[in-house]
């Protein structure tokens, strides 16, 4: 038995088993979404979505699923499942559904009477390429499997309605078609390893309902094309590969590309493992850039994220080298907004302030991996100055430095902070002026900065630099610090100081460099761990607060509404995990390792083998949002190495 696995009474259960979802994705952008019984619940599930930028820059859903059908003396039993209107499937493929696993890759067993067929699959790594390999376990006569593939061709945030503008004719190839719904999509190559009949039959397959996308307030019905289907026959012990890919293949090497692709995977045999393969899925690699997908099924590549997410994504698995190619991939990005926001050409709405800070940050991760500071500012000395003086000056009307040290985030309508959800056009939580993160990032920044132009004897750098930290660490504790409750404003603006219990404070004692003190830091903690800590990470706002929110859900709106006013995130945790052992050291390993392991139970759970975006603040802390997101499996991974190292020292 897998690590990953699922029996026939948890399979069976709709209410369970359409709650569980899997996302596997290839170094190319490419992904595999659905849940584990192969039902899609949402417009972002398919087995085949990849990357189309020169249709829209988005992903594309290619094939949406594809149906078997297992014929024995003349009967047939129907293994696919579609959700209808008044919670009705058809077929109801799940009932022969006796098993699952993922160790190393996803498979299912199906058993119909004497019948037991698997199915296992995979996203090549480097290509647009999906392959399942059925292999017939039992039988005990003449078996035929028929395979419906189901397409859609849109974007993965739109749904496919039956038209008359749908190419109908196929292509024949080696041992399968070709066919494309509408011209400018490229041909998805459907072939099998062996010799079948294609029936073509084009059909639409209409009012297919997705039950996530109606929870969440979005048009959630779907019309499918069906261009035809495979049949062949099937032996005892015989396995066939089926590919669908954006090129056409060899099929004659079909199987052995597909034993090849199950050779590169880590097996999903442990909690660790999981992550670790979690964290590799978030990569991609394109025209020689390296970059990192903030989450699956539906986000793209986020510049806050990446940095925030670098140091846990690759560094925590030894993977320096993809360090440095996504951070030189996004910091020539990242410099080159700088470069115009400096200039004064207008707003740049994508752009946060933090962005140059946690790169920053994810540099000074990086150097005390290597242990060479020399050798860094010898590499970034320049974009480094770049980026500190570009904060110093003043980017546009996105932030500023103010004499008394502090960066001010000048901007009330568009949110520059990671948290940045608006309803209506305006800011959910509008945290303009001096931000408490923000400053201790900014603290450490130029702290770290300057650590380093000491290692490379760089004196008109340190000569200029030298004093700012004082007066920002000065101006930080006057500003933020409350002696009488023992914690940190959340921002200050026109005096005013919002003294709401968010997490962003623990940042300020989780940076290498922090302007607080022990005892402060200590303070600070205890408040956090009262109000705000969870088996799942930190409450954005504590219960005690009027405008707490604890539970996640309803439409767009309603979500964005409530998703920083008391939803738990797990990447939170890392920094609160680094800053309490950074207090307690060896003291506090045990406290850190149970917090880590909680999250083990999480792998079966909404994004099978992977972390959700986020949890509600209520018990019991149910997840929600995006499958798998790149920062809090990284922040995991970090938290993993943190207290392996305390626990040593």
């Amino acid at each position: 038995m897998s690590y990953l696995n699922f029996d026939k009474t948890r399979l069976i259960n709709l209410s369970y088993s359409t709650n569980r979802e899997l996302i596997r994705s290839n170094r190319a952008g490419s992904y595999a979404c659905t849940t584990i019984i192969a039902s899609n619940t949402r417009k972002y599930h398919g087995l085949l979505v990849c990357p189309l930028e020169y249709l829209d820059g988005g992903h594309h859903v290619l094939l949406s699923g594809l149906h078997e059908t297992v014929i024995q003396r003349g009967q047939e039993f129907n293994l696919g499942i579609h959700k209808y209107a008044g919670d009705y499937y058809n077929p109801k493929g799940h009932k022969y559904l006796r098993d699952f696993g993922t160790d190393p890759i996803p498979r299912l067993v199906y058993r119909v009477g004497g019948v037991m067929l698997s199915r296992e699959w995979l996203i090549a790594e480097n290509e647009e390429c999906l392959l399942i390999r059925y292999t017939l376990l039992d039988a005990h006569s003449p078996t035929i499997l028929r395979l419906r593939p189901y397409l859609a061709f849109r974007n993965i945030h739109s749904l496919s309605k039956a038209n008359m503008d749908v190419i109908t004719k196929n292509q024949k190839i080696k041992k399968g078609v070709r066919s494309r719904m509408y011209r400018g999509y490229p041909y998805l190559n459907m072939q099998l390893s062996k010799d079948s009949d294609f029936i073509s039959g084009p059909d639409w397959n209409y009012n297919v309902e997705y039950i996530q996308e109606q929870k969440r307030g979005y048009e959630y019905k779907e019309d499918l094309y069906m261009p035809g289907y495979f049949e062949f026959p099937l032996r005892k012990g015989e396995a066939v590969v089926f590919s669908a890919s954006t090129r056409e293949l060899e099929p004659s090497v079909l199987k052995r590309k597909f034993q090849a692709e199950i050779r590169k995977r880590i097996p999903r045999n442990t909690f660790h493992n999981c992550l670790l393969n979690s964290a590799q899925q978030f990569f991609v690699r394109k025209d020689k850039k390296t970059e990192i997908i903030a989450g699956f099924p539906w986000y793209g590549n986020k510049m806050r994220d990446t940095f925030a997410a670098l140091p846990g994504l690759a560094i925590a698995s030894g993977n320096l080298k993809t360090f440095r190619s996504v951070l030189d991939s996004s910091l020539a990005e990242m410099l080159k907004a700088i470069r115009s926001a400096s200039g004064g050409e207008g707003e740049f709405p994508e752009m946060g302030v933090d962005e140059p800070l946690w790169f920053m940050w994810s540099l000074q991760q990086y150097t005390h991996r290597t242990g060479d500071r020399a050798a860094a500012w010898k590499t970034y000395g320049r974009k480094v100055k770049e980026i500190l003086v570009g904060l110093q000056g003043g980017l546009s009307r996105i932030v500023e430095m103010h004499d008394n040290g502090l960066l001010f985030c000048t901007e009330h309508s568009i949110p520059r902070t990671w948290m940045d959800c608006t309803v209506g056009g305006l800011p959910v939580t509008p945290r303009s002026g001096y931000v408490v993160e923000i400053n201790a990032l900014w603290f450490n920044a130029v702290r770290f900065a300057l650590k380093l132009a000491e290692a490379a004897g760089d004196k008109a750098f340190i000569s200029r630099w030298k004093d700012v930290p004082r007066l920002i660490a000065g101006s930080f504790l006057e500003l933020f610090w409350d002696e009488e409750k023992g914690y940190l404003a959340d921002y200050v603006r026109d005096g005013t100081a919002d003294r709401s219990v968010r997490p962003n404070q623990v940042i300020a004692a989780s940076v290498p460099y922090s302007p607080l003190d022990d005892d402060k830091k200590n303070r600070m903690l205890e408040v956090v761990t009262s109000e705000l800590l969870t088996p799942k990470g930190l409450r954005t706002l504590s219960p005690k607060s009027p405008m707490y929110k604890g539970i996640y859900e309803g439409d767009q709106d309603e979500r964005d509404s409530v998703a920083h006013q008391g939803t738990v995130y797990p990447w939170l945790l890392g920094h609160y995990a680094d800053a309490y052992l950074r207090l307690h050291k060896k003291s506090g390993v045990d406290t850190v390792k149970r917090l880590f392991a909680g999250f083990e139970e999480d792998m079966q759970v909404h994004g099978v083998g992977s972390v959700s975006e986020l949890y509600d603040g209520d018990p019991p802390h149910y997840p929600g949002g995006a499958l798998s997101y790149a920062w809090n499996v990284a922040e995991l991974l970090r938290m993993e190495q943190l207290y392996l190292y305390y626990q040593t020292v």
